[in-house]
Protein backbone atom coordinates (compact mmCIF):
# COMPACT_ATOMS: atom_id res chain seq x y z
CA UNK A 1 0.00 0.00 0.00
CA UNK A 2 1.89 3.21 -1.36
CA UNK A 3 2.49 5.93 1.61
CA UNK A 4 -0.14 8.22 0.55
CA UNK A 5 -2.67 5.47 1.08
CA UNK A 6 -1.69 5.26 4.84
CA UNK A 7 -1.31 8.54 5.79
CA UNK A 8 -5.06 9.49 4.15
CA UNK A 9 -5.69 6.23 6.31
CA UNK A 10 -4.60 7.66 9.49
CA UNK A 11 -5.66 11.06 9.06
CA UNK A 12 -9.24 9.53 8.27
CA UNK A 13 -9.10 7.74 11.45
CA UNK A 14 -7.45 10.16 13.87
CA UNK A 15 -10.09 12.82 12.51
CA UNK A 16 -13.16 10.29 12.86
CA UNK A 17 -12.30 9.14 16.14
CA UNK A 18 -12.26 12.89 17.71
CA UNK A 19 -15.50 13.94 16.65
CA UNK A 20 -17.11 10.82 17.66
CA UNK A 21 -15.48 11.37 21.21
CA UNK A 22 -17.05 15.02 20.84
CA UNK A 23 -20.54 13.51 20.11
CA UNK A 24 -20.70 14.80 16.39
CA UNK A 25 -19.78 11.21 14.50
CA UNK A 26 -17.62 11.63 12.06
CA UNK A 27 -19.10 10.30 8.98
CA UNK A 28 -17.89 12.55 6.14
CA UNK A 29 -15.31 15.28 7.35
CA UNK A 30 -13.52 12.21 7.60
CA UNK A 31 -13.80 11.40 4.44
CA UNK A 32 -13.18 14.39 2.72
CA UNK A 33 -9.92 14.77 4.60
CA UNK A 34 -8.61 11.58 2.94
CA UNK A 35 -10.10 12.44 -0.13
CA UNK A 36 -7.48 15.11 -0.33
CA UNK A 37 -4.60 13.26 0.56
CA UNK A 38 -5.41 10.63 -1.98
CA UNK A 39 -8.30 10.73 -4.81
CA UNK A 40 -8.23 6.71 -5.46
CA UNK A 41 -8.26 5.75 -1.57
CA UNK A 42 -11.74 4.33 -1.93
CA UNK A 43 -10.38 1.92 -4.63
CA UNK A 44 -7.79 1.06 -2.75
CA UNK A 45 -9.17 0.05 0.83
CA UNK A 46 -12.30 -1.98 -1.20
CA UNK A 47 -10.19 -3.92 -3.20
CA UNK A 48 -10.49 -7.57 -2.60
CA UNK A 49 -13.92 -6.79 -0.90
CA UNK A 50 -17.20 -8.30 -2.37
CA UNK A 51 -19.50 -5.08 -1.96
CA UNK A 52 -22.90 -5.29 -1.73
CA UNK A 53 -24.83 -1.68 -2.66
CA UNK A 54 -28.12 -0.76 -2.05
CA UNK A 55 -29.53 2.74 -3.96
CA UNK A 56 -32.99 3.78 -4.56
CA UNK A 57 -34.99 6.99 -3.68
CA UNK A 58 -36.98 5.21 -0.99
CA UNK A 59 -36.07 2.29 1.78
CA UNK A 60 -32.14 2.29 1.22
CA UNK A 61 -31.79 2.31 5.08
CA UNK A 62 -34.07 -0.14 5.74
CA UNK A 63 -33.02 -2.54 3.01
CA UNK A 64 -29.44 -2.38 4.27
CA UNK A 65 -30.61 -3.53 7.59
CA UNK A 66 -32.38 -6.60 6.33
CA UNK A 67 -29.51 -7.62 4.53
CA UNK A 68 -27.28 -7.06 7.24
CA UNK A 69 -29.39 -9.20 9.71
CA UNK A 70 -28.81 -12.13 7.30
CA UNK A 71 -25.28 -11.27 6.38
CA UNK A 72 -24.69 -11.24 10.37
CA UNK A 73 -27.24 -14.70 10.78
CA UNK A 74 -25.04 -16.37 7.81
CA UNK A 75 -21.64 -15.73 9.23
CA UNK A 76 -20.31 -13.35 6.77
CA UNK A 77 -17.31 -11.37 8.14
CA UNK A 78 -18.89 -8.27 6.66
CA UNK A 79 -19.01 -4.14 7.35
CA UNK A 80 -21.62 -1.77 6.88
CA UNK A 81 -22.21 1.93 6.86
CA UNK A 82 -25.25 1.73 9.78
CA UNK A 83 -24.48 5.33 9.79
CA UNK A 84 -26.41 6.23 7.03
CA UNK A 85 -24.13 8.45 5.55
CA UNK A 86 -24.41 7.53 2.35
CA UNK A 87 -21.87 10.31 -0.04
CA UNK A 88 -18.52 8.94 -1.72
CA UNK A 89 -16.97 11.27 1.66
CA UNK A 90 -19.16 8.97 3.75
CA UNK A 91 -18.24 5.63 2.07
CA UNK A 92 -14.72 6.70 2.00
CA UNK A 93 -14.68 7.13 6.09
CA UNK A 94 -16.40 3.78 6.48
CA UNK A 95 -13.88 2.01 4.57
CA UNK A 96 -11.20 3.44 6.60
CA UNK A 97 -12.96 2.75 9.85
CA UNK A 98 -12.88 -0.69 8.76
CA UNK A 99 -9.14 -1.42 7.32
CA UNK A 100 -5.90 -1.17 9.29
CA UNK A 101 -3.80 1.15 9.26
CA UNK A 102 -1.43 -0.32 6.23
CA UNK A 103 -4.68 -0.01 4.44
CA UNK A 104 -5.65 -4.00 4.26
CA UNK A 105 -9.02 -4.96 4.72
CA UNK A 106 -9.74 -7.66 6.80
CA UNK A 107 -13.55 -8.13 6.05
CA UNK A 108 -14.64 -10.34 3.05
CA UNK A 109 -17.96 -8.59 2.37
CA UNK A 110 -19.10 -4.82 2.72
CA UNK A 111 -22.75 -3.47 2.55
CA UNK A 112 -22.93 -0.04 1.45
CA UNK A 113 -26.21 2.38 1.08
CA UNK A 114 -25.69 4.77 -1.40
CA UNK A 115 -27.08 8.31 -2.53
CA UNK A 116 -28.35 7.66 -5.91
CA UNK A 117 -26.55 10.94 -7.32
CA UNK A 118 -23.32 9.50 -5.60
CA UNK A 119 -23.69 6.31 -6.74
CA UNK A 120 -22.48 7.78 -10.16
CA UNK A 121 -19.02 8.52 -8.93
CA UNK A 122 -18.72 5.79 -6.02
CA UNK A 123 -19.33 3.34 -8.57
CA UNK A 124 -15.81 3.73 -10.34
CA UNK A 125 -14.07 3.08 -7.26
CA UNK A 126 -16.14 -0.10 -5.85
CA UNK A 127 -15.92 -3.17 -6.65
CA UNK A 128 -19.83 -4.01 -6.57
CA UNK A 129 -20.90 -7.43 -7.03
CA UNK A 130 -24.40 -6.87 -6.17
CA UNK A 131 -26.45 -3.61 -7.04
CA UNK A 132 -29.83 -3.42 -5.54
CA UNK A 133 -31.89 -0.29 -7.24
CA UNK A 134 -35.12 -0.34 -4.71
CA UNK A 135 -37.61 2.37 -6.48
CA UNK A 136 -36.94 5.63 -8.33
CA UNK A 137 -39.59 8.27 -7.52
CA UNK A 138 -39.44 12.35 -7.01
CA UNK A 139 -37.01 13.25 -4.54
CA UNK A 140 -35.81 16.86 -3.33
CA UNK A 141 -36.20 18.66 -6.68
CA UNK A 142 -33.80 21.71 -5.73
CA UNK A 143 -31.00 18.38 -5.13
CA UNK A 144 -31.93 15.83 -8.08
CA UNK A 145 -33.89 17.70 -10.43
CA UNK A 146 -36.39 15.73 -12.59
CA UNK A 147 -36.96 12.35 -11.75
CA UNK A 148 -34.49 11.33 -15.33
CA UNK A 149 -31.87 12.78 -13.65
CA UNK A 150 -31.82 9.91 -10.76
CA UNK A 151 -32.50 7.54 -13.28
CA UNK A 152 -29.66 8.49 -15.50
CA UNK A 153 -27.04 8.71 -12.59
CA UNK A 154 -27.84 5.20 -11.88
CA UNK A 155 -27.71 4.39 -15.65
CA UNK A 156 -24.21 6.22 -15.60
CA UNK A 157 -23.21 3.95 -12.57
CA UNK A 158 -24.19 0.63 -13.96
CA UNK A 159 -21.74 1.40 -16.44
CA UNK A 160 -18.78 1.26 -14.40
CA UNK A 161 -19.63 -2.19 -12.96
CA UNK A 162 -20.84 -4.66 -15.76
CA UNK A 163 -20.22 -7.93 -13.73
CA UNK A 164 -22.32 -7.44 -10.90
CA UNK A 165 -26.00 -8.71 -10.44
CA UNK A 166 -28.72 -6.11 -10.43
CA UNK A 167 -31.79 -6.81 -8.26
CA UNK A 168 -34.27 -4.75 -9.32
CA UNK A 169 -37.70 -3.62 -8.51
CA UNK A 170 -39.84 -5.36 -11.47
CA UNK A 171 -42.85 -2.81 -10.55
CA UNK A 172 -40.88 0.10 -10.74
CA UNK A 173 -41.53 1.49 -14.68
CA UNK A 174 -38.08 3.09 -14.40
CA UNK A 175 -35.95 1.21 -11.93
CA UNK A 176 -36.98 -2.19 -14.88
CA UNK A 177 -35.67 0.18 -17.66
CA UNK A 178 -32.13 -0.24 -16.17
CA UNK A 179 -32.11 -3.86 -17.29
CA UNK A 180 -32.29 -2.37 -20.98
CA UNK A 181 -28.60 -2.60 -23.22
CA UNK A 182 -26.17 -3.99 -20.25
CA UNK A 183 -24.46 -7.05 -19.90
CA UNK A 184 -24.96 -7.72 -16.67
CA UNK A 185 -26.86 -10.37 -15.16
CA UNK A 186 -30.67 -9.32 -13.51
CA UNK A 187 -32.51 -10.68 -10.66
CA UNK A 188 -35.98 -9.49 -10.75
CA UNK A 189 -38.50 -8.62 -7.43
CA UNK A 190 -41.55 -7.09 -6.99
CA UNK A 191 -45.20 -7.90 -5.13
CA UNK A 192 -47.46 -9.73 -7.70
CA UNK A 193 -50.48 -8.30 -5.71
CA UNK A 194 -52.39 -5.11 -4.58
CA UNK A 195 -50.64 -4.24 -0.77
CA UNK A 196 -54.02 -2.61 0.77
CA UNK A 197 -57.91 -2.65 -0.02
CA UNK A 198 -57.77 1.34 0.00
CA UNK A 199 -54.25 3.51 -0.15
CA UNK A 200 -53.62 7.42 -0.17
CA UNK A 201 -54.47 9.49 -3.22
CA UNK A 202 -51.32 9.77 -5.03
CA UNK A 203 -49.65 11.58 -8.19
CA UNK A 204 -47.73 9.30 -10.11
CA UNK A 205 -44.07 9.87 -10.91
CA UNK A 206 -44.11 7.51 -13.94
CA UNK A 207 -47.50 7.73 -15.72
CA UNK A 208 -46.15 7.42 -19.03
CA UNK A 209 -44.20 5.25 -20.85
CA UNK A 210 -40.50 6.02 -20.69
CA UNK A 211 -39.77 4.64 -24.41
CA UNK A 212 -43.32 5.90 -26.26
CA UNK A 213 -44.77 8.00 -23.47
CA UNK A 214 -48.08 6.64 -23.94
CA UNK A 215 -49.84 6.20 -20.39
CA UNK A 216 -49.67 3.28 -18.62
CA UNK A 217 -51.99 0.85 -17.86
CA UNK A 218 -52.16 -1.31 -14.76
CA UNK A 219 -53.08 -4.60 -14.04
CA UNK A 220 -52.89 -4.00 -10.27
CA UNK A 221 -51.51 -1.48 -8.83
CA UNK A 222 -49.64 -1.30 -4.97
CA UNK A 223 -48.45 2.64 -4.09
CA UNK A 224 -47.34 5.41 -6.46
CA UNK A 225 -46.16 3.97 -9.97
CA UNK A 226 -45.35 1.06 -9.10
CA UNK A 227 -47.97 -1.66 -9.78
CA UNK A 228 -48.10 -4.10 -12.71
CA UNK A 229 -47.60 -2.23 -15.64
CA UNK A 230 -48.07 -2.43 -19.35
CA UNK A 231 -47.37 -0.12 -22.11
CA UNK A 232 -50.20 -1.12 -24.77
CA UNK A 233 -48.84 0.67 -27.92
CA UNK A 234 -44.79 -0.38 -27.46
CA UNK A 235 -45.66 -3.63 -25.26
CA UNK A 236 -42.82 -2.38 -22.74
CA UNK A 237 -44.24 -3.91 -19.63
CA UNK A 238 -43.43 -5.48 -15.79
CA UNK A 239 -41.28 -8.34 -15.97
CA UNK A 240 -42.15 -11.70 -13.70
CA UNK A 241 -40.27 -11.46 -10.74
CA UNK A 242 -38.12 -14.40 -9.46
CA UNK A 243 -38.67 -12.96 -5.96
CA UNK A 244 -42.23 -12.14 -5.68
CA UNK A 245 -44.51 -11.33 -2.83
CA UNK A 246 -48.02 -13.63 -3.99
CA UNK A 247 -49.80 -12.96 -1.25
CA UNK A 248 -50.45 -9.85 1.82
CA UNK A 249 -51.62 -12.05 4.51
CA UNK A 250 -51.64 -9.11 7.35
CA UNK A 251 -50.13 -5.33 7.85
CA UNK A 252 -50.45 -4.21 10.81
CA UNK A 253 -49.04 -1.04 13.06
CA UNK A 254 -45.54 -2.94 13.59
CA UNK A 255 -45.49 -5.64 10.90
CA UNK A 256 -46.56 -7.14 8.14
CA UNK A 257 -47.31 -11.10 7.26
CA UNK A 258 -46.39 -12.37 4.00
CA UNK A 259 -46.16 -15.15 0.98
CA UNK A 260 -42.83 -14.72 -0.46
CA UNK A 261 -42.16 -17.03 -3.46
CA UNK A 262 -38.28 -17.03 -4.24
CA UNK A 263 -37.45 -19.31 -7.34
CA UNK A 264 -40.85 -21.45 -7.53
CA UNK A 265 -40.10 -22.24 -3.62
CA UNK A 266 -42.56 -20.94 -1.12
CA UNK A 267 -42.21 -19.10 2.22
CA UNK A 268 -44.30 -17.54 4.84
CA UNK A 269 -42.26 -14.65 6.31
CA UNK A 270 -43.05 -12.30 9.10
CA UNK A 271 -41.56 -8.79 8.49
CA UNK A 272 -40.30 -7.02 11.30
CA UNK A 273 -41.88 -3.35 10.38
CA UNK A 274 -44.91 -2.21 9.54
CA UNK A 275 -46.34 -0.56 6.02
CA UNK A 276 -46.13 -1.87 2.57
CA UNK A 277 -42.86 0.00 1.44
CA UNK A 278 -41.37 -2.15 4.00
CA UNK A 279 -43.14 -5.05 1.85
CA UNK A 280 -40.93 -4.20 -1.20
CA UNK A 281 -37.82 -3.95 1.19
CA UNK A 282 -38.40 -7.72 2.25
CA UNK A 283 -38.07 -8.68 -1.06
CA UNK A 284 -35.33 -6.68 -2.08
CA UNK A 285 -33.21 -7.64 0.71
CA UNK A 286 -34.28 -11.23 0.04
CA UNK A 287 -32.90 -10.71 -3.71
CA UNK A 288 -29.87 -9.30 -2.42
CA UNK A 289 -29.35 -12.32 0.03
CA UNK A 290 -29.56 -14.75 -3.13
CA UNK A 291 -27.10 -13.15 -4.61
CA UNK A 292 -24.88 -13.46 -1.74
CA UNK A 293 -24.85 -17.23 -1.73
CA UNK A 294 -27.41 -17.19 1.57
CA UNK A 295 -29.58 -19.73 1.67
CA UNK A 296 -33.60 -18.72 1.45
CA UNK A 297 -33.99 -19.79 5.44
CA UNK A 298 -31.48 -18.10 6.59
CA UNK A 299 -32.46 -14.74 4.47
CA UNK A 300 -36.24 -15.34 5.16
CA UNK A 301 -35.67 -15.46 9.04
CA UNK A 302 -33.62 -12.26 9.36
CA UNK A 303 -36.67 -10.42 8.07
CA UNK A 304 -38.36 -10.75 11.20
CA UNK A 305 -35.53 -9.88 13.10
CA UNK A 306 -33.84 -7.14 12.00
CA UNK A 307 -33.40 -4.06 13.89
CA UNK A 308 -34.73 -1.00 11.99
CA UNK A 309 -32.35 2.13 10.92
CA UNK A 310 -32.68 5.01 12.85
CA UNK A 311 -36.01 7.27 12.22
CA UNK A 312 -37.22 4.51 10.24
CA UNK A 313 -40.29 3.56 12.46
CA UNK A 314 -38.09 3.14 15.51
CA UNK A 315 -40.32 2.85 18.52
CA UNK A 316 -39.21 5.02 22.06
CA UNK A 317 -40.96 5.30 25.55
CA UNK A 318 -41.89 9.25 25.63
CA UNK A 319 -43.56 9.62 29.27
CA UNK A 320 -46.39 7.76 29.55
CA UNK A 321 -46.97 7.22 25.53
CA UNK A 322 -45.33 4.96 23.12
CA UNK A 323 -44.11 6.74 20.33
CA UNK A 324 -42.91 5.67 16.57
CA UNK A 325 -40.79 7.77 14.22
CA UNK A 326 -41.35 7.68 10.72
CA UNK A 327 -39.14 9.43 8.50
CA UNK A 328 -40.38 11.52 5.53
CA UNK A 329 -39.07 13.08 3.06
CA UNK A 330 -41.17 13.33 -0.42
CA UNK A 331 -44.42 12.44 -1.53
CA UNK A 332 -44.18 9.14 -2.62
CA UNK A 333 -43.06 8.14 1.10
CA UNK A 334 -44.77 10.62 2.95
CA UNK A 335 -47.93 8.87 1.65
CA UNK A 336 -47.13 5.63 2.60
CA UNK A 337 -46.92 6.49 5.85
CA UNK A 338 -50.78 8.53 5.97
CA UNK A 339 -51.30 4.60 4.10
CA UNK A 340 -50.27 3.12 7.98
CA UNK A 341 -51.40 5.23 10.02
CA UNK A 342 -55.22 5.46 8.08
CA UNK A 343 -55.20 1.38 8.21
CA UNK A 344 -54.49 1.60 11.28
CA UNK A 345 -57.09 1.27 14.76
CA UNK A 346 -57.82 3.46 17.60
CA UNK A 347 -56.58 6.84 18.93
CA UNK A 348 -53.27 8.04 18.06
CA UNK A 349 -51.66 11.38 18.64
CA UNK A 350 -49.66 13.01 15.34
CA UNK A 351 -46.38 15.01 15.18
CA UNK A 352 -45.61 16.87 12.04
CA UNK A 353 -41.76 18.38 11.86
CA UNK A 354 -40.68 19.95 8.32
CA UNK A 355 -37.28 21.25 7.93
CA UNK A 356 -35.94 22.69 4.69
CA UNK A 357 -32.10 22.34 5.34
CA UNK A 358 -29.93 20.90 2.54
CA UNK A 359 -30.28 17.33 3.45
CA UNK A 360 -34.83 18.21 3.64
CA UNK A 361 -34.42 19.59 0.15
CA UNK A 362 -34.79 23.42 0.42
CA UNK A 363 -38.18 23.27 -2.50
CA UNK A 364 -40.93 22.13 0.43
CA UNK A 365 -43.58 22.42 -2.25
CA UNK A 366 -44.02 18.84 -2.33
CA UNK A 367 -45.80 18.56 0.97
CA UNK A 368 -48.58 20.10 -1.47
CA UNK A 369 -48.72 16.59 -3.60
CA UNK A 370 -48.70 14.84 -0.18
CA UNK A 371 -52.34 13.66 0.80
CA UNK A 372 -53.26 14.37 3.85
CA UNK A 373 -56.66 14.47 3.09
CA UNK A 374 -56.63 11.12 4.27
CA UNK A 375 -55.76 11.74 7.43
CA UNK A 376 -57.77 15.34 7.60
CA UNK A 377 -60.95 12.73 7.21
CA UNK A 378 -60.29 10.50 10.22
CA UNK A 379 -59.38 13.48 12.81
CA UNK A 380 -61.44 12.60 15.17
CA UNK A 381 -59.15 9.47 16.07
CA UNK A 382 -56.50 11.92 16.66
CA UNK A 383 -56.88 14.04 19.81
CA UNK A 384 -53.71 16.29 19.27
CA UNK A 385 -52.23 17.44 16.24
CA UNK A 386 -48.52 19.18 16.67
CA UNK A 387 -46.73 20.65 14.06
CA UNK A 388 -43.23 21.69 15.03
CA UNK A 389 -39.70 21.97 12.86
CA UNK A 390 -37.88 25.22 10.76
CA UNK A 391 -41.15 25.40 8.59
CA UNK A 392 -43.89 24.58 10.92
CA UNK A 393 -46.13 27.24 9.89
CA UNK A 394 -46.22 26.40 6.54
CA UNK A 395 -47.00 22.88 7.15
CA UNK A 396 -49.52 23.97 9.51
CA UNK A 397 -51.04 25.76 6.74
CA UNK A 398 -50.84 23.18 4.24
CA UNK A 399 -52.72 20.78 7.50
CA UNK A 400 -55.45 23.44 7.24
CA UNK A 401 -56.02 23.35 3.36
CA UNK A 402 -56.14 19.43 3.99
CA UNK A 403 -59.39 19.79 6.20
CA UNK A 404 -57.70 19.85 9.39
CA UNK A 405 -59.35 22.58 12.10
CA UNK A 406 -56.83 25.21 12.29
CA UNK A 407 -57.69 25.50 15.95
CA UNK A 408 -56.92 21.72 16.44
CA UNK A 409 -53.28 22.08 15.07
CA UNK A 410 -50.41 22.80 18.17
CA UNK A 411 -47.65 24.61 16.82
CA UNK A 412 -44.65 23.82 19.51
CA UNK A 413 -41.23 24.76 18.15
CA UNK A 414 -39.09 23.62 20.93
CA UNK A 415 -38.63 20.13 20.51
CA UNK A 416 -38.15 19.26 24.34
CA UNK A 417 -41.73 20.81 24.87
CA UNK A 418 -42.68 18.97 22.04
CA UNK A 419 -41.59 15.62 23.41
CA UNK A 420 -42.93 16.53 27.30
CA UNK A 421 -46.63 17.04 25.38
CA UNK A 422 -46.74 13.57 23.28
CA UNK A 423 -45.75 11.89 26.58
CA UNK A 424 -48.92 13.77 28.45
CA UNK A 425 -50.98 10.76 28.36
CA UNK A 426 -50.21 7.05 27.56
CA UNK A 427 -52.32 8.08 23.76
CA UNK A 428 -49.60 6.26 21.18
CA UNK A 429 -47.98 9.02 19.20
CA UNK A 430 -46.25 9.29 15.29
CA UNK A 431 -44.09 11.09 14.64
CA UNK A 432 -43.24 11.98 11.38
CA UNK A 433 -39.80 14.25 10.89
CA UNK A 434 -38.06 15.42 7.78
CA UNK A 435 -34.52 14.31 7.73
CA UNK A 436 -32.81 17.33 9.55
CA UNK A 437 -35.53 17.37 12.15
CA UNK A 438 -34.98 13.76 12.81
CA UNK A 439 -31.91 14.18 13.69
CA UNK A 440 -32.40 16.77 16.18
CA UNK A 441 -35.42 15.67 18.01
CA UNK A 442 -33.80 12.18 18.18
CA UNK A 443 -31.03 14.21 19.97
CA UNK A 444 -33.72 15.33 21.99
CA UNK A 445 -35.07 12.06 22.42
CA UNK A 446 -31.30 10.89 23.83
CA UNK A 447 -32.10 13.25 26.58
CA UNK A 448 -35.61 11.47 27.44
CA UNK A 449 -34.89 7.82 27.16
CA UNK A 450 -31.90 5.70 25.94
CA UNK A 451 -31.56 5.68 22.52
CA UNK A 452 -28.12 4.55 20.60
CA UNK A 453 -26.67 7.63 18.42
CA UNK A 454 -27.16 7.78 14.69
CA UNK A 455 -23.57 6.28 13.92
CA UNK A 456 -23.78 3.05 16.14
Amino acid sequence: MKLQTRLAVLVCKASGALLRKLGRGGTNLPGRLALKIDKNILGELSRGVKVTVVTGTNGKTTTSRMIEQAFADAGLKYFSNKSGANLLTGIIAVFAQHCTLSGKCPYTHALIECDEAAFRKTSEYLPVVCLVVNNIFRDQLDRYGEITHTLNAIREGITHIPDATLCLNADCSLTASLAEKIPNKVLWFGVNVPIYADTAHELSDAPYCIHCKTEYQYDYMTYGHLGGFRCPKCGYHRREPEVAVTKVVKTGADSSDIVLNMFGRVHEVHVNLPGGYNIYNAAAAAAASHVAGIDEETAVGALGQFECGFGRAEQFTLGKAQARMMLVKNPAGFNQVINLISHDEGCCKLAFLLNDRFADGTDISWIWDVDFETLAAQQVRFPRIFVSGVRADDMALRLKYAGFAADRLEVIRDYDALLTEVGADDTPAFLMPTYTAMFDLRGEIGKHTDVKAFYE
